[in-house]
Formats: C-alpha cells, structure tokens, sequence
C-alpha cells in the first residue's frame, strides 16, 4: 500500500443540529457501501450507528462512532457525530480525526444554534465541509412549497451558511493583516501572503458540487453534477456550462435553445431559474404523481423508461404510495452515490489534508532557551515533516492522535486475531482484567505505520522534548495490544495500519485519560489540544448509597472519568465527589452509566450544584468619579490586625465589563504567560480563538485585547471626548501597576499596588508591592520598578523596610482568600479592582527581641495577622459598595408552533427568562423565540416545556455569559413609596437575591438569617376549636 493508495482513503464526519438527519443518512451510506451489514429496506429504520440502547430509546445519537466504508476503489471511514448541545464534545474528537465533514441543514428548520457551533468546529480544526440539504421532501409534502418558492428557500440557507463561514473567513483575514502591518517590512513570509491569493468567494456553491440536496428518510438525493450530464445530450450543451447554469440566475430560452441571465429575458416572459425548470418541477411532478390519488402514473413509467430503471413489478404495484415512490427514487437518484461522489470529489485525501491543517495540529514552537539540543531539534521538526506529508513507509516515524477512550463490554471484542487465531483478551489492562469493560482509545494515525504489539510511547498534552529529565511525568511507554478497525459497534482485528486510517487502539487504558499524542520516538511535540465549545457547568455531588460500596464507586468513577471525554470528576473542598456534566441529558447518562455500566452500585446524587460569584453595583455614568476614589478617595475600610503592629486599608471598584470578560477568557493561558512558560502557551492561544492566525506572540495578543477593551468601554460610554481622554490615561497609569490577580492566580478580579508617592504621615512603613503582572504583560517596563526602588531604599527604618517586604506574600494571599470566597455566600468575586495599602508600625513592646527569637506571640503569626486582616478588610470594603450577586445565563432557541406560544411565555416567565426576539420561521407556522434563562432556574427546563406544549416545542440551552442580578440582597423599604409597595420591613418578603444567597449558605453550612419559628403566640392547627 503505497502513496497512491493512501490518496484513496477519505476520513469524514457528519455534523448538524440535533434532528437534522445525521444517522439517518449514515444509515444508507452505510446500506450501499458497507459490506453487507445493514438491509436497504431497514436504512433509515434501524439507525445502525445508534446502538447503545439509551440511544435507541431516546432517538438522538450520544457519542462519536466510527465505521469502514468501501466505494468503488476508496475506502472511507465515516464518523457519526451527535447534534445535541450536551454531546459537542463528541463532535470535537471527530472533527479532529477527519479531514471533511458533511455539515447537514435541514430544509425546513433552516440554520440553527447547532450548526454555527459545528461550522465553527470545523473551522477551528481545518476540516473541509461539504453542505447538504437534507428533508427536501417536507418542503413538498409538509408546507407544499412551489418549486420556486423552494429554489428560493433553498438559495437562502445557502446564503446563510456562506455568511456564517465568511466572517470566520474575515476574522482570520483582519488578524492576518494585522500581523503583517505589525511585523517588520522586510519579515513578510509566504504563509502570511497566503491570505492576499485567496479571493474571496463562497465555501459553498452547487455549481462547484461541493453541495446535495437529499431526503435522507427516502433515500435519494443529488448534486448539481447529475443532472448536468443527463440534460447536457439532450440540451447540446456541454456538461461544464450546464453545471454553471443550473443555480443561480440563469435562463433557458427554448427559441434560441440558448441559456441567458435575467438581462437577456423579454420583459413579459414568465421563465424559471434552470434549477426549478429542470431540477425541482420533474421531482415535485413524481412526487405528486406517486402520492396523490388522481396522480398521473404515466409520469412514473416515463421516469423508468427514460432512466432504464429496474424497478421489480412487485413494488411497481404495491398499494403504499410511499414504497412505490422509494422504489422509483432511490433507483432514479441514489443518495449514497450523491453523496459519496460529492466526498472523493471534494474533500481532500489524507496527504492533502495534512498539509492543510498541520499548522492546526502541530503549530510552530518559537525556541527562546538557545541552549537546546540540536538532534532533538531536527527529529522534531522531521516528525512534523512528515506528518504533514502524511508519510505510510515503514521507515517513518509513528504519530498517532487518540481523540477519545471508549469503554466496550469485554465479550464484545473479537475472540479471533487478522489470522485466525484465538486472542486472549482477558489478560491484558493490568489492573482492569476483572472488570467487564474494556477501554479502546479511538485515534487517527498521522505518519507511519502501526503495528499491533509495538512499543510506543504515549505523550500528554504538557510534554516538552526540549526539557528531557523534568518531563518524565508526561512520557510513558506503552505496548499496543491489538488494532481493530471499527465497524460501527463492531470491530475487525487487523495486524498494522498505515497513516490516514481511523482506528481503535487496546492495551492503552491504563495510559490515558481522555486524549494523547502516540510517538514511535520521544522527540515529538505533543499535537495541540481540542477545543470544546462549551464547558461542563451542571455539577452535582454524588455518593454510593451503602457507605461500604465506597470501593467499587470510587473505581467506578475512574473508569467513568477514562471513558467519557468531557465529564471532570471532582473532591469538593467539603469532600464530596462532584460530577460536572455539560448539561442535563449528559448527566442522566453519566449517572445511568455508573449505576450500570461501571460501578454497579445505587447511588445517592444531590439536587444540581449552581456556581454564583459575587460583584459589586458599579456607577457606569461617571467612570472618572470611581477612578479617582480608588486613588485617593477617604472612602475606604481600615482594619488593625490584632497586634496592632499593622493598619490595612482596602478601597474597591468595579472593573469595566469588557475588561472582566478578557480576563475571564484569558484564564487558560495566563498560567503560561505569567509562569513564563511563553513559548508553549501559542498552542493554548490559538484552541480559545484568541490568536487565529497562528504564530504571534501570545502576551502581545492578550495586552492588545486588554487596552481595546477598555478603550471600547470608555469611548463607548455617552462620555465626552477630554473625559474620555482623561478617563483612559488614568486607566493606563493604574494597568502598570497590577500587582496580582485572583482568584488562584489568573481569576477576573484585579490587585493593585498602592500608591508609594503618598506619604503616610507618622513612622509606620507601606507595603509596596511590585507590579509583577503587568511586567508580565508588557503593560509596564522595568523603568518605573527602579523608580519605586530609589524611593524605598531612601527608607529610614530599614529593618522595618525588610519586614514589610517579607509581609508582601501575606498580603497576596489575604486578597487570593478573599476573592475565592466573597462575603455574601464563599463563591468567587467577579471583575473587581482593590488597592490594599498595609502600614506597618515598628514593635513597641519587647523592642529588644528580634521578630526571629520570638516567632509566636499571643495573637499568632504575624504573617497570618496581616493575611487574615486583608482578607477580613476586603471582605468588609465589598459589602460597603452595595454587594450583588452574579448568576450564569444560558442562551435560550426555542421552537414553537403557534398554537403553544402562550403556554411557553409561562414556563418561561416562571423560569426568570428574559425574552430576546421572536420571530415567524417563513413557510411554517414554527415561531423561534430566543431568551435567556439563568443556569439555576434549568434544571427540568425541557421537561416542563414539553409537558406544557404537549412535546411540541423544543428547547436549546448553550451557556452564554455571566449576569449581576440588578436586585440588592439587603434591600429593606424606607421611603414611603418603597413601604407601600413591599410592606414595612417585617412582612418584605425577601427577594431573589437573597433566597439564592440563603440556599447556597444552607448548602455550604454558613449561618443563616431567618425566622424558625414564624407565629409564637400559639399552636395553629387546621381546626379551629376556640
């Protein structure tokens, strides 16, 4: 198998929304390519890829499988991905083992909220989408469309999908320019010149046949390419023009038998596109001759006769207008030949493919250290060669990916080798061979070739070969048991595989977690990480319900852990065992999977874990005002530690929204970039889509992000233009000396160092601090440092100097506690700004003992002292400024008909929703209507809107961003008018706010604030016998 057959493998996947005809799709690809496995008759019914029974009996596909499909001489390994929000982590591995995918729309529902987040996942990993237009025959049978108004219907979700791909396109395209106009004149590679060639034009056009309209359920389906060639004898036009003239504004003027735009029409002529006139109207004209009864049967024998379709009289007359019409489609158009044509015409074969995504895969690392081992150098860059090349010869170094681990039932794995021969697969996994589980890693071989029995070495994601010895916990070797090329749920053992082929893995269990790099060689990069689109926010806190199944439930969890990609598995700070799934129907199966599948135990789950942080009411109308009381304003909070040796004084403000959310985002990669660790952080840019356009410097990025942020806060403020001016020049002053940030480290909320230039007026010394993060960020330079410095060594007490430099550390940790636990209910804090000036005042008592002798004193530690005080002063200085409570958001997409509209406002007016837009979807009696629903308020939020609707709606939930809750959990009325809405203070019932702060409170054990006993005077029981 030399490079001319690798170039006949393709490697695709099928993405969409939810119910947009994924399986059903696989299901007759699979009936007409896939050896035999699955009956034409039962494609469609049988849903082959859906085979864990939760799946079946849910109706919707729950995790990413692969099967080994053969069309005339390629082979194509096809990976079905689920729709539903809950799985997108599914849809993650496969987008990162396959070089295309089928991005399925459709027809009547359109674009949804699911298809922009796999569009995007595509684009994020390089993968080549095809689109297809799927459920072609509802537009005929449902809404009874006319062919034009279906061409147009048509044209529009092409049109959409296009935007949607272009401003991805122009994303990377202004970040590119960017790139160039910043870098020298003379450092303008190839790779950025790329850019400027690629003109403009659609991702998706029929004409190019990289579109097909199919109805999935009846089997049939076409491009634009079919019917070019039939038409192109009997119009005398070659099929090339033919291929251009049916989509789009173009003619056909049957006088002249030529084809014209719309300028070369008569003024009264009523013509059709060619796409209606000889695409659509023959379609719409079998349909309504096979379905309706006074249809015309002629038509039918027309289509067979001049097709020479071998329909068997059999189902010619069968009574079912629906099998007779099958019969006649999917021999007149077969959909897997569409479609399959569409992918060896379109998508591009292994060594074409990782030429273009290996900037993806394995991005350029910038070399800081120079004094780096040159051989490790050039084997690295050799294996990065040929991956792009994707090089089969044995010689070649062995890269695999391994996207995910899946567990199977031990039975279900072949008892018989490639050659016959009985395998023992009960020995193998070390530790797991009494379990009935048996862990495959799924992966995709990038170079070389892998043989079952190799030795390999498995690398994480954090492995650096240039740093040899310290990276020992990221390397391990393994030995690869068997390989299985997967059928579905079944598996095929084969001796070795060459790179570009789909395959499982056994013998890795014990070696990986969820994802790793496999390198026949030790000097390999480890590929870049997989991005998810959304994070794992419904946690719940799980325990067996027999304490002595302790054992086999924490086993359990592991394995639970290994075999699912995306769920985290937790110990609390209380101890309890959290589980943090993406959302509810990801949950259910987790739970469903550990009760059943991996621990086999009953289990007791809490009710769902809802994170808040906490925030403070910022004045946004006079940004100027808030600024200048952080610098210098009296309104601070002052605590003493207990020994009275040190006086803290906290002063807070809220920080821009625009800045919160930078820093919120940039928290994957601020470890790098203040731990220094620059040169391996461009991977972890480029996964959250900071830096698309590849190799920049990841701190340059993020400063950038930051200043425009803030400039779009001030300048985007009904402020004057001075003001604005002033307002950011203050901002710039207080970015140089970010001192920390919190909390652990890389958290949204901001530490800055007091101001040294004002003088505290009696002997005690300031803590300064250093601005070690924006030095860090390049925010500030080491100029103003060594400023700071002259101005402290001039100190008199210099012993005292010494002590308050040592006391720095408390004072980060003081302000690391308090924002990882506010005041209102321990949960974060979120987009605050304090400046904390610690004094410290010489010791009066036993000045005669250094600090050293005599370390403990009545009140403990002196660093604790001065921790604890800062804490305590944070604490105090965020409940002064009007404390409020921030609650995550889900974004909401509904569809309703409308009949149930009035229903559903009330599931969501009873949810705390806020309604975005509602609007009529054209051609059905659907309405969507967008909302934000708070996380805490979602839980059964499916169940009761379809119980309310009588299943007919359905709902979505993506987590969309964090939102302050605008009510003031302390509020008591003393207005008169406040009194006469709310009641005086005894009868206020409390408010939201509050009953979120009071039920997290109960759950954590802090104090609560609240009557137990509610009417004393008496016992009040149902009868009255007074």
């Amino acid at each position: 198998m030399g490079e001319s057959d690798t170039r006949k493998i393709r490697n695709i996947c099928i993405l969409a929304h939810v119910d947009h005809g994924k399986t059903t799709l696989a299901d007759h690809l699979i009936a007409a390519t896939g050896g035999g496995v699955l009956h034409p008759k039962l494609a469609g019914k049988l849903r082959f890829m859906d085979y864990l029974d939760e799946e079946q009996r849910r109706a919707i596909t729950m995790k990413s499988s692969s099967i080994a499909l053969h069309y005339k001489d390629y082979e194509i390994n096809l990976i079905d991905s689920p729709g539903h929000m809950d799985f997108c982590s599914e849809v993650s591995t496969a987008a990162r083992l396959s070089d295309g995918g089928l991005v399925l729309v459709d027809a009547v529902e359109g674009v949804h909220i699911q298809t922009h987040a796999v569009l995007r996942q595509s684009w994020i990993e390089k993968v080549t989408p095809c689109l297809v237009l799927n459920k072609i025959d509802r537009l005929i049978c449902e809404l009874k469309l006319s062919p034009m108004e279906a061409y147009n219907r048509l044209l529009r979700i092409v049109h959409e999908v296009n935007g949607i791909m272009s401003a991805y396109k122009s994303e990377k395209y202004l970040s590119d320019v960017d790139s160039i106009l910043a870098s020298p004149s003379g450092e303008v590679s190839d790779e950025n010149l790329e850019f400027i060639e690629d003109e403009e034009e659609d991702t998706f056009q029929p004409q190019k046949g990289n579109v097909a309209f199919v109805c999935a359920l009846d089997g049939w389906g076409f491009t634009i390419n079919e019917f070019a060639e039939f038409y192109a004898s009997k119009l005398g036009a070659s099929t090339a023009a033919l291929q251009k003239a049916l989509w789009g504004p173009r003619y056909f003027n049957p006088k002249t038998k030529m084809i014209v735009g719309k300028k070369g029409l008569g003024g009264g002529s009523k013509a059709r596109p060619m796409f209606v006139q000889f695409v659509l109207e023959p379609l719409w004209q079998v349909y309504q001759a096979a379905l309706e009864p006074d249809g015309d049967k002629g038509m039918l024998e027309k289509v067979i006769k001049s097709f020479n379709l071998s329909v068997p009289p059999r189902e010619l007359q069968n009574k079912d207008p629906k099998i007779l019409l099958q019969a006649i489609m999917t021999r007149w158009l077969p959909l897997s030949d569409a479609v399959l044509s569409m992918v060896v015409k379109c998508m591009p074969d292994p060594i074409a493919a990782q030429s273009l995504r290996i900037s993806r895969l394995l991005p350029k690392r910038g070399i800081l250290d120079k004094g780096v081992d040159s051989n490790v150098l050039a084997e690295a860059d050799l294996v990065r060669k040929s991956v792009e090349a994707c090089d089969s010869s044995p010689e070649a170094p062995c890269i695999a990916f391994v996207s995910k681990m899946f567990a199977v039932p031990t039975k279900m794995l072949p008892q018989r080798g490639p050659h016959g021969e009985i395998l023992n697969n009960f020995s193998d996994e070390g530790g797991t061979s009494e379990s009935d589980e048996c862990f495959l890693a799924f992966a995709r071989i990038f170079s070389g070739v892998l043989t079952s029995g190799q030795r390999i070495f498995v690398l994480s994601a954090l492995y650096d070969p240039l740093r040899g010895e310290s990276m020992q916990k990221h390397v391990q070797e393994a030995e690869l048991h068997s390989i299985y090329l997967m059928m579905g749920q079944g598996l095929k053992p084969v001796a070795s595989a060459r790179a570009g082929n789909v395959v499982a893995i056994c013998g890795l269990g014990q070696h990986i977690l969820k994802s790793a790099t496999l390198s026949s060689t030790r000097n390999c990069w480890p590929f870049s990480s997989m991005a998810f689109q959304v994070a794992p926010t419904l946690r719940v806190a799980i325990e067996p319900s027999d304490p002595a199944d302790m054992g086999a439930f924490m086993k359990g969890l592991r394995l639970l852990n290994r075999a699912d990609p995306f769920v985290e598995v937790t110990v609390s700070s209380r101890g309890e065992h959290v589980l943090a799934a993406a959302g509810e129907v990801h949950l259910e199966r987790c739970i469903k999977d550990l009760k059943e599948r991996f621990a086999k135990v009953s289990l007791e789950v809490s009710p769902p874990l809802v994170s808040y942080k906490e925030t403070i009411e910022g004045d946004l109308s006079n940004p100027l005002e808030d600024l200048k009381l952080l610098s210098a304003g009296s309104d601070y909070v002052e605590k003493i530690s207990p020994n009275g040796r040190c006086v803290i004084r906290v002063r807070v403000m809220k920080l821009p929204s625009t800045l919160t959310k930078v820093l919120d985002e940039s928290s994957h990669v601020l470890p790098d970039i203040i731990g220094g660790k620059v040169e391996q952080s461009g991977k972890s840019l480029e996964i959250h889509g900071l830096s698309p356009g590849g190799d920049k410097n990841p701190i340059e990025v993020l400063r950038k992000r930051i200043v425009g942020a803030l400039e779009s806060d001030i300048f985007g403020n009904e402020n004057g233009q001075d003001l604005a001016e002033k307002c950011k020049g203050k901002w710039l002053k207080f970015l140089r000396r970010i001192w920390a940030l919190g909390p652990r480290q890389v958290g949204p909320n901001i530490l800055f160092t007091p101001d040294y230039k004002r003088e505290n007026n009696n002997d005690s010394v300031l803590i300064h601090g250093s601005p070690h993060i924006s030095l860090k960020l390049g925010l500030a330079d080491y100029s103003g440092t060594a400023d700071m410095a002259a101005v402290t060594s001039s100190e008199v007490t210099q012993p005292l100097y010494l002590e308050a430099e040592s006391l720095e550390n408390s004072v980060l940790s003081g302000f690391q506690l308090a924002t990882a636990a506010g005041p209102l209910c321990e949960e974060p804090m979120w987009g605050l700004a304090f400046v904390v000036e610690a004094y410290i005042s010489p010791s009066t008592a036993r000045a005669s003992y250094s600090e050293a002798n005599q370390p403990y004193e009545q009140y403990g530690l002196f660093t604790g002292q001065v921790m604890t005080a800062v804490k305590d002063a944070c604490r105090a200085a965020m409940l002064q400024r009007k404390p409020r409570l921030v609650e995550a958001m889900y974004f909401c997409e509904l569809n309703t008909p409308t009949e149930y509209l009035g229903p559903m406002y009330a599931v969501l007016a009873r949810r705390r929703a806020r309604v975005l837009k509602e609007e009529m979807q054209e051609g059905s009696s659907l309405f969507t209507v967008h909302a934000y629903v708070p996380v805490s308020e979602s839980f059964g939020f499916a169940d009761e809107l379809r119980r309310w609707t009588s299943g007919a709606s359905s709902a979505l939930l993506v987590l969309s961003h964090w939102e302050a809750l605008p009510e003031d959990p302390f509020f008591v009325p003393k207005t008169e008018e406040e009194m006469e809405e709310f009641g005086d203070g005894s009868s206020v019932l409390p408010n939201t706010a509050r009953k979120l702060i009071d039920a997290v409170r109960r759950r954590k054990g802090l104090p609560v604030e609240e009557k137990v006993v509610q009417h004393a005077t008496k016992q009040r029981t149902l009868a009255r016998k007074v």
